[in-house]
């Protein structure tokens, strides 16, 4: 299937099916600069002959410690000494820290160049079209970055059926979010489709999932390019997902489930069936530590406004959250294996 962009100008194409990987054209540009996963080129080395045929490759080692300003430093610098021109085109290929992180390379370098996105997880199903692109702080993740569209986005669902199970898990953790942003039927839908973690390692009907999530973000993304509005709410489970993440170290969609539990909590729900869900498709269970440890990391989050934590809640609502009210909702979630 075929999704476009609508935006005024510089539009650009998303590719979703099994096999797209052979539709990828570079033919207008004098170089291609392919930045790779390197577990990704290990395990697809002869589907992905189509591109490193014609590409200077450079092999990176995809995760949170990829996004740092030393790995960027280094891997501008040889691409720089290896010859680029504003003509030159990146593509990233690999999850959402490896499209990111090439991403980011393409918006400054030159003072900025084309890439294309080629995801190859669930995860990057969602950070592979929204037009942002960085790396991490040593204070925070995603503080340094810029928004940046990719000229293409080529999303081949064979990549999907080599990602281990908690990869999968990460990657549902975005669905998920969709799925909340939608209604509660959809929610429903997605329960029935996907209720425990033997029906997610078979990925039955993840691409209509994987879709239906695109295209609900592309309609977002479009109203509110550079998240000055609504955009916040694509959001939803990130301002404690980003914290714990950054301090567990457990994967992205993963962190972002457990910023859903405490969301729901602060909007009042009973999170209940939610946890029973979210534990029957096998997410990892985290043992906290002090509230201080995340809230200075959440006083970081760039929703924040007039010093105060903006939360998007269940109901779309972004919403200045208290320090106290925080707190109390931190405490009834307690050790996620306690319940």
């Amino acid at each position: 299937m075929e999704l476009s962009t609508h935006y005024a100008s510089d539009n650009y194409k998303v590719n979703v099916e099994h096999g797209a990987l052979k539709k990828l054209d570079t033919s207008s540009y004098d170089k291609v600069i392919a930045i790779i996963d390197d577990q990704v080129l290990a395990l697809h080395r002869e589907r992905l002959e189509c591109i490193t045929s014609l590409s200077t490759v450079y092999q990176v080692t995809a995760g949170e410690k990829l996004k740092t300003l030393t790995e960027y430093s280094k891997t501008i610098n040889e691409i720089i000494e290896n010859g680029v021109t504003r003509k030159s085109v990146i593509v990233a290929i690999g999850g959402g820290s490896v499209g990111d992180f090439a991403g980011f390379i393409a918006a400054t370098i030159l003072r900025g160049i084309d890439f294309i996105q080629v995801p190859t997880t669930i995860l990057a199903h969602d950070s592979a079209i929204g037009g942002k692109v960085g790396i991490n702080a040593e204070s925070g993740k995603n503080l340094i970055g810029a928004f940046k569209r990719p000229k293409a986005v080529v999303y081949d669902l064979d990549f999907l059926t080599t990602l281990p199970d908690a990869e999968k898990l990460s990657g549902f953790g975005e669905i998920i979010k969709h799925a909340l942003l939608d209604s509660p039927e959809t929610v429903q839908l997605l329960q029935q489709d996907f209720a425990d973690k033997s029906k997610l390692a078979d990925l039955d009907s993840i691409d209509y999932w994987l879709i239906k999530g695109m295209a609900q973000k592309l309609k977002v993304v479009e109203a509110d390019e550079h998240e000055a509005g609504l955009r916040k709410v694509l959001n939803l489970g990130h301002t404690f997902g980003h914290a714990v993440e950054f301090t567990h170290h457990i994967p992205h969609g993963q962190a972002v489930m457990h910023g859903l539990l405490l969301t729901a909590l602060l909007s009042d729900m009973d999170i209940r069936p939610l946890k029973d869900w979210f534990r029957r498709l096998g997410l990892t269970p985290v043992r906290y530590l002090p509230f201080e440890n995340y809230y200075q990391l959440m006083l970081k989050d760039k929703k924040n406004q007039d010093g105060t934590i903006q939360f998007v809640l269940m109901d779309q609502r972004i919403q200045a959250i208290s320090k106290e009210r925080l707190l109390h909702a931190f405490n009834q979630l307690g050790a996620y294996d306690a319940y």
